[in-house]
């Protein structure tokens, strides 16, 4: 099913008077609701995360406009909460392949995910409720949230107002009177939809050999100097790919060692909160890149150490920022002729399992392995109600563990390589005669000590 929206975005260096972006119709006619709602949430969520909703709200969007009904008639997004409901029912059921049945009291709906699920169900249904949530606060909308199950959040409310006392409201905790309501392990989701299965679980992949697989399908292909470096960043670092495709040269100044860059996090809203560290191999290559591919790319005319600290790293052909989008189209390419099934974020599930794999093999005591391995938690920035406190003690373990663990794993890294391009020599026959010359001599060229001197230089 194409979509029948889309989107464009202000031109970069123009300063836009209301929105950043618009989402048009097919007939190229503006479409208000998606436009404002993505100019909303900007204030709310990430960018990446905005962007993220409004490309899974195309999809129900586009299916609402050719396929849904509700007594005869095609169903509006501004609709009256019923009909909206039947429309996400259907919608789930015919496109995701869902099963949805409505609850004891059918005041909401349960959703089971099948095998033919796609795995973004959740992510849309958190889309629409963010959606009318918005619409509802501007006033675009003027019914309650057909995403929100109403009962749940009454029931809720009197289960913490009642006390033992009739008619009157229960006691603080503090008086000792009353029996404290238990913890709950997880917050009752207010959701009219509710998905009671397909819990989300980290994908484990132990395969060693697998970033040297990709670096050899992206070698065949033919890919840029500059989306090799990302792979390989992404398979050292464990870092999301925006967090590597949008560093700056800033990123890498800011760190003393020179294998090591800032980054901003998931939810730090472009604050640099967390580091990357990667080999000196990657390191040769993105020289390589910056003074070559990027070069000619490059349209400002200033020298590498001229660079604002803002400057992306990474450049498209027209000297403009790299983007995901644009980083995704090339990694399909290269996965598809390589026939391999993978997307990026796995590089990050492979990270962590390879990480908490040689802790096992290295740590045989239980304590000394846990350690380690909330040395690698806090090294991912899972640390997410950290007070001023752990703060301090999250940077010297983020440091312990780069020093003790990082740095092995990039060395076993490099001898897997090793093995793998081993195994993909073929063997020569014994009365081959050799073609090498006897004494080869490497010499560096004059660029290449300009480059050791460029990276010296910028981390003095």
């Amino acid at each position: 099913m194409s979509s029948y929206y889309y989107h464009v975005k202000c031109p970069e260096g123009v300063i836009p008077k209301k929105y950043q972006l618009i989402v048009l119709d097919k007939l190229s006619k503006p479409f208000l609701p998606l436009t404002v709602f993505y100019k909303e949430a900007l204030g709310r969520i990430s960018d990446s995360s905005a962007e993220s909703y409004l490309k899974a709200l195309y999809r129900f969007f586009t299916w609402l406009r050719t396929d849904s009904n509700y007594q005869g008639r095609t169903i509006h997004w501004d609709d009256e909460p019923q009909a909206v409901r039947v429309a996400i029912e259907d919608f789930l059921i015919n496109e995701s392949y869902c099963k949805v049945t409505s609850s004891d009291h059918k005041t909401y709906y349960n959703v089971s995910l099948t095998n033919k699920s796609p795995n973004t169900v959740r992510h849309l249904l958190s889309a629409l409720k963010s959606f009318y949530k918005i619409m509802i606060h501007l006033k675009m909308y003027p019914y309650p949230n057909p995403l929100i199950d109403a009962h749940a959040i009454l029931e809720e409310h009197q289960a913490q107002k009642e006390g033992v006392r009739e008619g009157k409201p229960r006691m603080p905790k503090e008086a000792g009177t009353e029996e404290p309501l238990p913890k709950r392990s997880r917050r009752l989701t207010d959701s009219f939809f509710k998905i009671i299965n397909g819990e989300w679980k980290p994908q484990v992949i132990d395969n060693p050999h697998l970033p040297f697989m990709i670096y050899e399908a992206g070698r065949v292909s033919n890919w840029k100097l500059r989306d090799e470096i990302i792979t390989r960043m992404l398979f050292q670092t464990g870092a999301r790919a925006r967090e590597v495709i949008e560093l700056t040269f800033g990123d890498y100044r800011a760190r003393h060692d020179k294998g090591e860059f800032t980054t901003f996090n998931k939810g730090s809203h472009g604050k640099r909160t967390k580091f990357l560290k990667v080999d000196n191999d990657t390191l040769k290559l993105l020289d390589r890149y910056i003074y070559r591919e990027r070069k000619k790319a490059d349209k400002s005319g200033l020298n590498i150490n001229d660079f604002p600290d803002g400057t992306p790293l990474f450049l498209n052909q027209y000297g403009n920022p790299y983007t995901y989008d644009a980083f995704l189209k090339n990694w399909k390419t290269v996965m598809e002729k390589a026939e391999i099934k993978i997307n990026i974020h796995k590089t990050r599930h492979w990270f962590v399992t390879r990480s908490i794999r040689m802790i096992r093999e290295q740590y045989k005591d239980k304590a000394a392995q846990d350690q380690a391995i909330e040395r690698l938690r806090l090294y991912m920035n899972w640390s997410a109600k950290a007070d001023t406190m752990k703060v301090y003690e999250h940077y010297v373990d983020e440091k312990d563990y780069v020093a003790e663990q990082h740095d092995r794993l990039l060395e076993k890294m490099k001898k897997e390589q090793e093995e793998y391009l081993n195994q993909q020599k073929p063997r020569k026959r014994a009365t081959q005669p050799s073609v090498e010359p006897e004494n080869k001599i490497i010499q560096m060229s004059e660029k290449e000590y300009d480059l050791m001197d460029f990276i010296n230089e910028l981390n003095s």
